[in-house]
């Protein structure tokens, strides 16, 4: 019979509790009777943008926006003393930034009357993940429409540029402008619709551990001695990030066209910059449709760029094929970025807000490296 191990003290008990809070990935803060912040963990600090000392000055009131739901469930929670739940609250402000639709769990502490514990879960990273889903599924329709298009719309082009180039040889020269317009415009056609076969070629890639870092100086290096040239590029990397595992020539052409969308955004603004980021962030998983199979991202690499930012209309459908910002623009770049990460098994999503738009693209490590340390773990 195993023995039963030896109570802990209130005070033992205590010293734990803390760790254990700041291990939950949710923020989590404690309000006393009095609306003030009495304990806030580590999640909690990050969600409001200040350490929990700096939040023991304020009340709930002063930190979040005015007239908020929340103040409603905390009265509620005090008068009736049960746990209230409330979902899809809106806390979208200048201090806690745009996007920040959360699910609020509300919870009298019984021990100390009129005090109470909020425990926020962000929508945003779910419905993003939701999003994705809609991007890849708008990737495969493209990708049948690209099939068709490559066979019933180039073939004809290539006739058309045909005959306008005979006619070239039999116009005066007056007309020869408009033999060289309908060129021009064929080649423009026929240069999209190769595009768009891109999302139609479903081979299968090579794949290996990859440098993440390798991938972005290679970005950078292209982008410096091209569109980029005038712009400030700043590196904040986690040199100890695990490799990726991936096709480096697709990563490249990803992170290309972030950059290149960065540069563009920024324009001709003297103090343009990009920042090139990269982190260890655990605690993002995805489940795998059809099994009970959850897979981790916990590699983040970050394009962030200090241009005016994209309409929060445009936000929601920005990696769906066809939508553009740009005037002359195709809107195939940010889907087939999509298309590639999804391929990969991971996520990409947009931040924006004024003078702040961040592509953030969450990956899974690499096998080898996941193998290696389940090895570890085991022979520890």
């Amino acid at each position: 019979m195993t023995a039963k191990p030896p109570a802990m003290s209130p005070e033992s008990m205590e010293a734990l509790a803390l760790p254990v809070l700041n291990a939950i990935q949710n923020p989590v803060i404690m309000l006393n009777a009095d609306g003030y912040v009495v304990f806030a963990n580590w999640e909690a600090e990050a969600f409001f943008g200040a350490s929990a000392a700096h939040l023991s000055r304020y009340v709930i009131e002063a930190l979040i926006p005015f007239g908020s739901p929340l103040l409603a469930l905390i009265e509620q929670v005090r008068e009736r003393r049960a746990p209230v739940n409330e979902y899809r609250v809106d806390l979208s402000s200048p201090r806690l930034g745009s996007d920040k639709l959360v699910d609020i769990y509300v919870a009298p502490v019984l021990t100390t009357p009129g005090s109470v514990v909020v425990v926020f879960q962000e929508r945003s990273m779910a419905d993003k993940i939701d999003r994705q889903l809609t991007h890849r599924a708008a990737a495969r329709s493209v990708s049948g429409l690209a099939s068709m298009l490559a066979h019933e719309i180039k073939n004809p082009l290539s006739g058309i540029r045909g005959a306008a180039q005979l006619l070239e040889t039999s116009v005066g020269e007056e007309d020869r402008s408009l033999t060289q317009l309908i060129c021009d415009e064929t080649d423009r056609i026929v240069s999209l619709v190769d595009r768009m076969e891109v999302f139609s070629d479903e081979r299968p890639v090579d794949r290996m551990p990859i440098n993440i870092h390798v991938v972005l100086d290679r970005v950078k290096a292209i982008a410096q001695a091209g569109f980029a040239r005038d712009i400030k590029f700043v590196e904040n990397y986690d040199p100890s990030l695990p490799p990726v595992y991936a096709n480096r020539d697709q990563l490249v052409q990803v992170f290309l066209n972030l950059v290149k969308n960065a540069a563009e955004a920024i324009g001709n603004k003297p103090d343009g910059e990009i920042v090139l980021s990269t982190a260890y962030r655990p605690g993002i998983r995805l489940s795998v449709a059809g099994t009970r199979e959850k897979i981790s991202l916990p590699l983040e690499f970050c394009v962030h760029d200090n241009g005016p930012g994209v309409p929060q209309d445009l936000v929601p459908h920005l990696f769906d094929p066809f939508i553009t910002t740009k005037t002359n623009g195709s809107g195939l770049g940010l889907a087939l970025v999509a298309k590639i990460i999804g391929a990969h098994g991971g996520i990409v999503e947009c931040d924006s807000q004024t003078n702040r738009t961040t592509f953030r693209v969450l990956m899974p490590v690499s096998t080898d490296t996941a193998d290696n340390s389940r090895n570890d773990e085991q022979a520890g």
